[in-house]
Protein backbone atom coordinates (compact mmCIF):
# COMPACT_ATOMS: atom_id res chain seq x y z
CA UNK A 1 0.00 0.00 0.00
CA UNK A 2 1.09 3.32 -1.08
CA UNK A 3 2.55 5.72 2.00
CA UNK A 4 -0.69 8.11 1.06
CA UNK A 5 -3.98 6.56 0.96
CA UNK A 6 -4.97 8.39 -2.41
CA UNK A 7 -3.05 9.36 -5.15
CA UNK A 8 -4.71 11.69 -8.08
CA UNK A 9 -8.84 10.71 -8.83
CA UNK A 10 -9.11 11.60 -12.54
CA UNK A 11 -11.93 10.97 -14.77
CA UNK A 12 -9.35 10.53 -17.64
CA UNK A 13 -7.74 7.49 -15.39
CA UNK A 14 -10.85 5.40 -15.21
CA UNK A 15 -11.03 2.09 -17.33
CA UNK A 16 -14.30 0.05 -17.44
CA UNK A 17 -11.86 -2.88 -15.18
CA UNK A 18 -8.83 -2.82 -13.14
CA UNK A 19 -6.06 -3.18 -15.30
CA UNK A 20 -2.54 -5.35 -13.98
CA UNK A 21 -1.21 -1.68 -13.05
CA UNK A 22 -4.57 -0.67 -11.09
CA UNK A 23 -4.71 -4.46 -9.05
CA UNK A 24 -6.62 -3.42 -6.02
CA UNK A 25 -5.66 -4.74 -2.78
CA UNK A 26 -9.00 -5.87 -2.29
CA UNK A 27 -8.30 -8.55 -4.23
CA UNK A 28 -5.93 -10.39 -1.74
CA UNK A 29 -8.25 -10.07 1.37
CA UNK A 30 -10.73 -12.78 2.28
CA UNK A 31 -9.88 -15.06 -0.73
CA UNK A 32 -8.19 -18.67 -0.14
CA UNK A 33 -5.89 -18.52 -3.07
CA UNK A 34 -5.30 -15.02 -3.91
CA UNK A 35 -3.28 -16.25 -6.78
CA UNK A 36 -5.75 -18.06 -8.48
CA UNK A 37 -8.20 -15.46 -7.84
CA UNK A 38 -6.19 -12.39 -8.60
CA UNK A 39 -6.90 -10.99 -12.32
CA UNK A 40 -3.70 -9.17 -12.60
CA UNK A 41 -2.31 -11.50 -15.45
CA UNK A 42 -6.37 -11.69 -16.96
CA UNK A 43 -8.39 -8.51 -17.27
CA UNK A 44 -12.55 -9.16 -17.88
CA UNK A 45 -13.46 -9.21 -20.88
CA UNK A 46 -15.10 -5.55 -22.58
CA UNK A 47 -18.49 -5.99 -20.94
CA UNK A 48 -17.95 -7.32 -17.82
CA UNK A 49 -16.53 -4.11 -16.02
CA UNK A 50 -15.74 -5.11 -12.27
CA UNK A 51 -18.04 -3.83 -10.02
CA UNK A 52 -16.65 -1.99 -7.23
CA UNK A 53 -17.51 0.96 -5.31
CA UNK A 54 -16.60 3.78 -3.60
CA UNK A 55 -17.75 2.07 -0.23
CA UNK A 56 -15.27 -0.98 -1.46
CA UNK A 57 -12.43 1.89 -1.85
CA UNK A 58 -9.51 1.48 0.76
CA UNK A 59 -8.23 5.07 -0.87
CA UNK A 60 -5.27 3.38 -1.85
CA UNK A 61 -4.09 4.16 -5.41
CA UNK A 62 -7.37 5.97 -6.70
CA UNK A 63 -8.58 2.85 -8.65
CA UNK A 64 -11.91 3.42 -9.43
CA UNK A 65 -14.10 2.31 -12.19
CA UNK A 66 -16.08 4.15 -14.80
CA UNK A 67 -19.32 2.95 -12.69
CA UNK A 68 -18.58 6.22 -10.38
CA UNK A 69 -17.51 8.58 -13.69
CA UNK A 70 -20.89 10.34 -12.64
CA UNK A 71 -20.03 11.26 -8.85
CA UNK A 72 -16.59 11.88 -9.59
CA UNK A 73 -18.21 14.27 -11.98
CA UNK A 74 -19.82 16.01 -9.84
CA UNK A 75 -16.63 16.55 -7.97
CA UNK A 76 -14.62 18.54 -10.86
CA UNK A 77 -14.58 22.34 -11.66
CA UNK A 78 -16.55 21.70 -14.75
CA UNK A 79 -19.50 20.93 -12.83
CA UNK A 80 -18.43 23.76 -10.65
CA UNK A 81 -18.86 26.33 -13.55
CA UNK A 82 -21.68 24.32 -14.44
CA UNK A 83 -23.64 25.02 -11.29
CA UNK A 84 -22.50 28.45 -11.42
CA UNK A 85 -24.00 29.19 -14.99
CA UNK A 86 -27.43 27.39 -13.70
CA UNK A 87 -27.89 30.23 -11.43
CA UNK A 88 -27.48 28.52 -8.28
CA UNK A 89 -25.81 30.35 -5.18
CA UNK A 90 -22.58 29.01 -4.96
CA UNK A 91 -20.15 29.30 -1.34
CA UNK A 92 -16.95 28.27 -1.77
CA UNK A 93 -14.78 27.96 1.54
CA UNK A 94 -11.36 27.63 1.68
CA UNK A 95 -8.94 25.66 3.73
CA UNK A 96 -5.62 27.03 5.17
CA UNK A 97 -3.51 24.03 4.10
CA UNK A 98 -4.61 25.08 0.25
CA UNK A 99 -4.19 28.59 1.18
CA UNK A 100 -0.82 27.96 2.40
CA UNK A 101 -0.21 25.75 -1.03
CA UNK A 102 -1.09 28.47 -3.46
CA UNK A 103 1.13 31.05 -1.56
CA UNK A 104 3.70 29.00 -2.00
CA UNK A 105 3.66 28.88 -5.59
CA UNK A 106 2.50 32.57 -6.66
CA UNK A 107 5.39 33.70 -3.83
CA UNK A 108 2.45 35.52 -2.38
CA UNK A 109 1.65 36.18 1.18
CA UNK A 110 -1.85 34.26 2.78
CA UNK A 111 -3.76 37.14 3.10
CA UNK A 112 -2.65 38.53 -0.04
CA UNK A 113 -4.11 34.70 -1.59
CA UNK A 114 -7.21 34.87 0.35
CA UNK A 115 -8.52 37.88 -1.14
CA UNK A 116 -6.95 36.91 -4.73
CA UNK A 117 -8.98 33.76 -4.88
CA UNK A 118 -12.27 35.41 -3.48
CA UNK A 119 -11.87 37.87 -6.72
CA UNK A 120 -11.54 35.29 -8.55
CA UNK A 121 -14.36 33.24 -7.34
CA UNK A 122 -16.57 36.06 -7.53
CA UNK A 123 -15.82 37.05 -10.78
CA UNK A 124 -17.27 33.30 -11.77
CA UNK A 125 -20.70 33.99 -10.13
CA UNK A 126 -19.29 32.75 -6.73
CA UNK A 127 -21.26 34.65 -3.92
CA UNK A 128 -19.08 34.22 -1.20
CA UNK A 129 -15.89 32.46 -0.01
CA UNK A 130 -15.24 31.21 3.20
CA UNK A 131 -12.24 30.09 5.63
CA UNK A 132 -12.74 26.72 7.14
CA UNK A 133 -10.31 28.13 9.90
CA UNK A 134 -12.91 29.00 11.52
CA UNK A 135 -15.07 26.11 11.15
CA UNK A 136 -12.02 24.26 12.77
CA UNK A 137 -12.35 26.19 15.26
CA UNK A 138 -16.07 25.37 15.78
CA UNK A 139 -14.92 21.59 15.66
CA UNK A 140 -11.88 21.70 18.04
CA UNK A 141 -14.13 23.57 20.71
CA UNK A 142 -16.77 20.34 20.07
CA UNK A 143 -13.28 18.02 20.43
CA UNK A 144 -12.27 19.58 23.35
CA UNK A 145 -16.05 19.00 25.07
CA UNK A 146 -16.35 15.64 24.28
CA UNK A 147 -12.39 14.82 25.26
CA UNK A 148 -12.93 16.41 28.89
CA UNK A 149 -16.77 13.95 28.84
CA UNK A 150 -14.22 10.85 27.57
CA UNK A 151 -11.70 11.60 30.02
CA UNK A 152 -14.10 11.94 32.97
CA UNK A 153 -15.72 8.44 31.67
CA UNK A 154 -12.78 6.91 31.71
CA UNK A 155 -11.58 7.46 34.99
CA UNK A 156 -14.64 7.23 36.99
CA UNK A 157 -16.14 4.09 36.08
CA UNK A 158 -16.12 0.62 35.17
CA UNK A 159 -17.30 -1.66 32.03
CA UNK A 160 -16.36 -2.04 28.34
CA UNK A 161 -17.42 1.65 27.63
CA UNK A 162 -15.15 3.08 29.55
CA UNK A 163 -12.35 0.96 28.40
CA UNK A 164 -12.84 2.40 24.98
CA UNK A 165 -13.71 5.94 25.72
CA UNK A 166 -9.62 6.30 25.66
CA UNK A 167 -7.74 6.89 23.79
CA UNK A 168 -9.69 9.80 21.76
CA UNK A 169 -8.67 9.57 17.85
CA UNK A 170 -9.33 12.27 15.88
CA UNK A 171 -11.50 12.19 12.64
CA UNK A 172 -10.45 14.59 10.67
CA UNK A 173 -8.85 13.12 8.04
CA UNK A 174 -10.70 11.18 5.80
CA UNK A 175 -8.10 9.22 4.52
CA UNK A 176 -7.74 7.64 7.88
CA UNK A 177 -11.30 7.04 8.60
CA UNK A 178 -11.85 5.12 5.58
CA UNK A 179 -8.62 3.02 6.62
CA UNK A 180 -10.39 2.45 9.87
CA UNK A 181 -14.18 1.98 8.43
CA UNK A 182 -13.11 -0.87 6.37
CA UNK A 183 -9.98 -2.49 7.84
CA UNK A 184 -9.96 -2.19 11.29
CA UNK A 185 -13.83 -2.20 12.32
CA UNK A 186 -15.22 -2.18 15.68
CA UNK A 187 -12.08 -3.37 17.13
CA UNK A 188 -10.99 0.78 16.37
CA UNK A 189 -14.36 2.69 15.65
CA UNK A 190 -15.17 3.58 19.53
CA UNK A 191 -11.91 5.50 19.93
CA UNK A 192 -12.53 7.91 17.37
CA UNK A 193 -14.23 11.23 17.58
CA UNK A 194 -17.72 11.81 16.52
CA UNK A 195 -16.76 15.63 15.50
CA UNK A 196 -17.06 16.14 11.70
CA UNK A 197 -14.09 17.29 10.02
CA UNK A 198 -13.69 21.26 9.67
CA UNK A 199 -15.09 20.62 5.95
CA UNK A 200 -18.56 19.12 6.97
CA UNK A 201 -18.71 21.33 9.82
CA UNK A 202 -18.51 23.97 7.64
CA UNK A 203 -20.77 22.01 5.14
CA UNK A 204 -23.41 21.34 7.94
CA UNK A 205 -23.14 25.26 9.23
CA UNK A 206 -23.68 26.31 5.57
CA UNK A 207 -26.61 23.88 4.75
CA UNK A 208 -28.38 24.05 8.41
CA UNK A 209 -27.71 27.83 9.51
CA UNK A 210 -26.31 30.40 7.26
CA UNK A 211 -28.44 29.25 4.15
CA UNK A 212 -31.23 30.35 6.36
CA UNK A 213 -29.77 33.78 7.30
CA UNK A 214 -28.92 34.56 3.98
CA UNK A 215 -32.57 33.58 2.85
CA UNK A 216 -31.75 30.74 0.95
CA UNK A 217 -32.96 27.06 1.36
CA UNK A 218 -30.38 24.62 1.67
CA UNK A 219 -30.82 23.22 -1.97
CA UNK A 220 -30.83 26.04 -3.04
CA UNK A 221 -26.91 26.46 -1.60
CA UNK A 222 -24.13 24.99 -4.02
CA UNK A 223 -21.32 24.67 -1.70
CA UNK A 224 -17.82 24.01 -2.96
CA UNK A 225 -14.57 23.48 -0.35
CA UNK A 226 -11.02 23.72 -1.50
CA UNK A 227 -8.94 21.42 0.23
CA UNK A 228 -5.44 19.38 0.32
CA UNK A 229 -6.62 16.30 -0.10
CA UNK A 230 -8.16 14.32 -2.78
CA UNK A 231 -9.97 11.74 -0.01
CA UNK A 232 -12.21 14.81 0.77
CA UNK A 233 -14.18 14.15 -2.04
CA UNK A 234 -14.44 10.75 -0.65
CA UNK A 235 -16.11 12.38 2.86
CA UNK A 236 -18.13 14.84 0.91
CA UNK A 237 -19.82 11.76 -0.87
CA UNK A 238 -20.41 9.76 1.99
CA UNK A 239 -24.17 9.03 3.11
CA UNK A 240 -23.50 10.54 6.89
CA UNK A 241 -23.27 14.00 5.37
CA UNK A 242 -26.60 14.03 3.38
CA UNK A 243 -29.94 14.93 4.73
CA UNK A 244 -33.44 15.23 3.45
CA UNK A 245 -35.71 18.46 3.12
CA UNK A 246 -39.27 18.84 2.33
CA UNK A 247 -40.68 21.18 -0.48
CA UNK A 248 -40.57 23.93 2.28
CA UNK A 249 -37.02 23.69 2.13
CA UNK A 250 -37.15 22.01 5.63
CA UNK A 251 -34.27 19.93 6.80
CA UNK A 252 -34.87 16.22 8.30
CA UNK A 253 -38.38 16.03 7.76
CA UNK A 254 -39.10 12.56 7.52
CA UNK A 255 -41.66 13.23 4.56
CA UNK A 256 -38.44 14.57 2.80
CA UNK A 257 -37.78 13.71 -0.73
CA UNK A 258 -34.62 15.84 -1.76
CA UNK A 259 -31.38 14.56 -0.72
CA UNK A 260 -29.23 17.72 -0.12
CA UNK A 261 -25.35 17.00 0.67
CA UNK A 262 -23.48 19.23 3.21
CA UNK A 263 -20.50 19.69 0.80
CA UNK A 264 -21.78 19.05 -2.85
CA UNK A 265 -18.42 19.32 -4.38
CA UNK A 266 -14.54 19.75 -3.37
CA UNK A 267 -11.46 21.04 -5.12
CA UNK A 268 -8.17 20.46 -4.49
CA UNK A 269 -5.29 23.52 -4.72
CA UNK A 270 -4.01 21.49 -7.63
CA UNK A 271 -7.25 21.68 -9.61
CA UNK A 272 -7.73 25.32 -7.97
CA UNK A 273 -4.85 25.89 -9.81
CA UNK A 274 -5.99 24.13 -13.05
CA UNK A 275 -9.31 25.95 -12.88
CA UNK A 276 -7.33 29.64 -12.95
CA UNK A 277 -5.30 28.27 -15.99
CA UNK A 278 -8.78 26.96 -17.67
CA UNK A 279 -10.12 30.00 -17.34
CA UNK A 280 -6.95 32.37 -18.41
CA UNK A 281 -6.12 34.15 -15.37
CA UNK A 282 -2.97 35.75 -13.88
CA UNK A 283 -3.38 35.04 -10.11
CA UNK A 284 -1.10 38.09 -9.83
CA UNK A 285 -2.65 40.51 -11.29
CA UNK A 286 -5.98 40.03 -9.45
CA UNK A 287 -7.40 42.63 -7.58
CA UNK A 288 -7.56 42.13 -3.37
CA UNK A 289 -11.10 41.54 -2.97
CA UNK A 290 -12.45 42.20 0.67
CA UNK A 291 -12.94 39.32 2.56
CA UNK A 292 -16.19 37.74 3.85
CA UNK A 293 -16.46 37.87 7.50
CA UNK A 294 -19.89 35.97 7.81
CA UNK A 295 -17.33 32.38 8.38
CA UNK A 296 -13.90 33.67 8.05
CA UNK A 297 -11.43 34.23 11.09
CA UNK A 298 -10.75 37.93 10.23
CA UNK A 299 -10.30 40.59 12.49
CA UNK A 300 -11.66 44.34 12.48
CA UNK A 301 -7.77 45.67 11.29
CA UNK A 302 -7.97 42.78 8.44
CA UNK A 303 -5.79 40.26 10.12
CA UNK A 304 -6.26 36.37 9.86
CA UNK A 305 -6.60 34.63 13.00
CA UNK A 306 -6.53 30.66 14.13
CA UNK A 307 -4.83 27.71 15.80
CA UNK A 308 -1.40 26.34 14.99
CA UNK A 309 -0.61 22.88 14.02
CA UNK A 310 -0.70 21.72 10.52
CA UNK A 311 -2.98 19.47 9.96
CA UNK A 312 -5.61 21.24 12.38
CA UNK A 313 -3.91 21.95 16.24
CA UNK A 314 -6.16 19.03 17.45
CA UNK A 315 -3.59 17.84 20.23
CA UNK A 316 -2.47 21.04 20.79
CA UNK A 317 -5.74 22.84 21.44
CA UNK A 318 -7.30 19.75 23.56
CA UNK A 319 -3.86 19.10 25.23
CA UNK A 320 -3.89 22.79 27.09
CA UNK A 321 -7.72 22.42 27.29
CA UNK A 322 -8.18 19.81 28.98
CA UNK A 323 -4.68 20.85 31.59
CA UNK A 324 -6.71 23.76 32.12
CA UNK A 325 -9.93 22.37 32.79
CA UNK A 326 -9.25 19.17 34.44
CA UNK A 327 -5.59 20.02 36.15
CA UNK A 328 -6.02 23.93 36.28
CA UNK A 329 -2.58 24.37 34.52
CA UNK A 330 -2.41 26.94 32.53
CA UNK A 331 0.60 25.64 29.58
CA UNK A 332 2.24 28.72 28.24
CA UNK A 333 4.33 28.89 25.34
CA UNK A 334 4.85 26.39 22.48
CA UNK A 335 4.40 22.56 23.09
CA UNK A 336 7.33 20.81 23.33
CA UNK A 337 6.82 17.66 21.31
CA UNK A 338 8.93 15.06 21.72
CA UNK A 339 9.86 12.90 18.36
CA UNK A 340 9.44 9.26 19.56
CA UNK A 341 10.21 7.29 16.23
CA UNK A 342 10.52 9.45 13.73
CA UNK A 343 9.49 13.34 12.31
CA UNK A 344 5.87 11.88 12.07
CA UNK A 345 5.50 10.40 15.59
CA UNK A 346 5.76 12.75 18.62
CA UNK A 347 4.64 13.13 22.03
CA UNK A 348 3.53 15.83 24.46
CA UNK A 349 3.04 14.70 28.71
CA UNK A 350 1.46 16.75 31.60
CA UNK A 351 2.66 16.04 34.67
CA UNK A 352 1.50 17.17 38.01
CA UNK A 353 2.89 16.59 41.18
CA UNK A 354 5.32 14.18 39.82
CA UNK A 355 2.79 12.16 37.85
CA UNK A 356 2.03 12.13 34.21
CA UNK A 357 -1.86 13.02 34.07
CA UNK A 358 -2.12 13.70 30.40
CA UNK A 359 0.33 11.78 27.33
CA UNK A 360 -0.62 13.03 23.90
CA UNK A 361 0.71 12.36 20.45
CA UNK A 362 1.02 13.35 16.67
CA UNK A 363 0.91 10.10 14.85
CA UNK A 364 0.86 10.92 10.88
CA UNK A 365 1.89 8.26 8.10
CA UNK A 366 0.55 5.05 7.31
CA UNK A 367 3.88 2.83 9.26
CA UNK A 368 3.25 4.84 12.41
CA UNK A 369 -0.48 4.52 11.94
CA UNK A 370 -0.38 0.50 11.72
CA UNK A 371 2.14 0.65 14.94
CA UNK A 372 -0.13 2.70 17.58
CA UNK A 373 -3.60 1.04 16.39
CA UNK A 374 -1.45 -2.58 17.21
CA UNK A 375 -1.43 -1.02 20.59
CA UNK A 376 -4.49 0.25 21.19
CA UNK A 377 -6.39 -3.72 20.41
CA UNK A 378 -4.07 -4.95 22.33
CA UNK A 379 -4.52 -2.75 25.18
CA UNK A 380 -1.25 -1.66 25.76
CA UNK A 381 -2.01 2.29 24.36
CA UNK A 382 -1.03 4.95 27.09
CA UNK A 383 -1.65 7.43 25.02
CA UNK A 384 -4.97 9.64 26.43
CA UNK A 385 -5.48 11.92 22.87
CA UNK A 386 -4.01 11.01 19.87
CA UNK A 387 -4.09 12.93 16.48
CA UNK A 388 -4.15 10.99 13.82
CA UNK A 389 -3.56 12.06 9.77
CA UNK A 390 -2.74 9.56 6.77
CA UNK A 391 -0.20 11.50 4.94
CA UNK A 392 3.62 11.90 6.43
CA UNK A 393 4.25 15.70 7.15
CA UNK A 394 0.08 15.73 7.67
CA UNK A 395 -2.57 17.86 5.63
CA UNK A 396 0.17 19.85 4.11
CA UNK A 397 1.37 17.60 2.09
CA UNK A 398 -1.92 16.07 0.85
CA UNK A 399 -2.19 14.62 -2.07
CA UNK A 400 -4.31 17.26 -3.94
CA UNK A 401 -1.74 20.06 -2.89
CA UNK A 402 0.25 21.80 -5.65
CA UNK A 403 3.22 19.80 -7.12
CA UNK A 404 6.91 20.75 -6.77
CA UNK A 405 8.34 23.24 -8.81
CA UNK A 406 10.76 21.60 -11.11
CA UNK A 407 13.90 21.95 -9.25
CA UNK A 408 12.12 21.42 -5.99
CA UNK A 409 12.26 18.69 -4.05
CA UNK A 410 9.31 17.10 -2.26
CA UNK A 411 10.67 17.67 1.19
CA UNK A 412 11.87 20.87 0.21
CA UNK A 413 8.55 22.09 -0.43
CA UNK A 414 7.25 20.66 2.60
CA UNK A 415 9.59 22.95 4.41
CA UNK A 416 8.20 26.00 2.93
CA UNK A 417 5.15 25.21 3.67
CA UNK A 418 5.25 25.11 6.82
CA UNK A 419 6.96 28.50 7.31
CA UNK A 420 4.32 29.79 4.99
CA UNK A 421 1.38 27.88 6.52
CA UNK A 422 1.02 30.41 10.03
CA UNK A 423 2.89 33.62 8.49
CA UNK A 424 0.13 36.40 9.18
CA UNK A 425 -1.96 34.35 11.25
CA UNK A 426 -2.35 35.25 15.27
CA UNK A 427 -2.82 32.43 17.41
CA UNK A 428 -5.67 32.45 19.03
CA UNK A 429 -7.78 30.75 21.24
CA UNK A 430 -10.73 28.65 19.62
CA UNK A 431 -12.89 29.25 23.09
CA UNK A 432 -12.31 32.88 22.06
CA UNK A 433 -13.59 33.39 18.71
CA UNK A 434 -16.06 35.45 18.27
CA UNK A 435 -17.99 33.48 14.93
CA UNK A 436 -17.91 30.37 17.21
CA UNK A 437 -19.84 32.37 20.01
CA UNK A 438 -22.54 33.50 17.66
CA UNK A 439 -22.93 30.14 15.98
CA UNK A 440 -23.61 28.69 19.32
CA UNK A 441 -25.89 31.89 20.57
CA UNK A 442 -27.98 31.92 17.71
CA UNK A 443 -27.82 28.09 16.46
CA UNK A 444 -26.36 25.67 18.65
CA UNK A 445 -26.78 26.79 22.16
CA UNK A 446 -23.65 25.26 23.71
CA UNK A 447 -20.95 23.02 22.90
CA UNK A 448 -22.06 19.21 23.05
CA UNK A 449 -25.35 20.47 23.27
CA UNK A 450 -28.36 18.41 20.88
CA UNK A 451 -28.61 20.41 18.53
CA UNK A 452 -24.38 20.35 18.11
CA UNK A 453 -24.53 17.00 18.49
CA UNK A 454 -27.12 16.83 15.67
CA UNK A 455 -25.47 18.79 13.41
CA UNK A 456 -21.26 18.78 14.18
CA UNK A 457 -20.83 15.05 15.32
CA UNK A 458 -21.22 12.18 13.27
CA UNK A 459 -21.25 7.92 13.56
CA UNK A 460 -18.59 6.28 11.98
CA UNK A 461 -19.42 2.13 10.53
CA UNK A 462 -17.90 -1.09 9.91
CA UNK A 463 -17.70 -1.26 6.13
CA UNK A 464 -18.58 -4.85 4.19
CA UNK A 465 -16.40 -5.39 1.16
CA UNK A 466 -18.65 -6.59 -1.61
CA UNK A 467 -16.15 -6.54 -4.12
CA UNK A 468 -14.71 -9.74 -2.50
CA UNK A 469 -17.77 -11.25 -3.61
CA UNK A 470 -17.70 -9.98 -7.12
CA UNK A 471 -14.06 -11.39 -7.78
CA UNK A 472 -15.73 -14.86 -6.33
CA UNK A 473 -17.63 -14.75 -10.22
CA UNK A 474 -14.32 -15.01 -12.10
Amino acid sequence: MSEKFSATLRISDLNDFIAPSQACIVSLKGLKNPEKAAPAAKPPAIGEPVKISLKDCLACSGCITSAETVMLEKQSHEEFLSNIESGKTVIVSLSPQSRASLAAHFGLSLSQVFRKLTSFFKSLGVKAVFDTSCSRDLALVEACNEFIARYKQHNSATGEGCKTSLPMLTSACPGWICYAEKTLGSHILPYISSVKSPQQTIGATIKHHISKKLGFVPEEIYHVSVMPCYDKKLEAARDDFVFSVDHHGEADSEAGELRVAEVDSVLTSGEVLELMKLKSVDFKALEEAPLDKTLTNVDAEGHLYGVSGSSGGYAETVFRYAARTLFGTQVEGPLNFKVIRNSDFREVVLEVEGKKVLKFALCYGFRNLQNIMRKIKTRNCDYHFIEVMACPSGCLNGGGQIKPKEGQSAKDLIQLLETVYMEEVSVADPFANPLVKQLYDEWLEHPGSKKAKKHIHTEYHPMVKSVTSELHNW
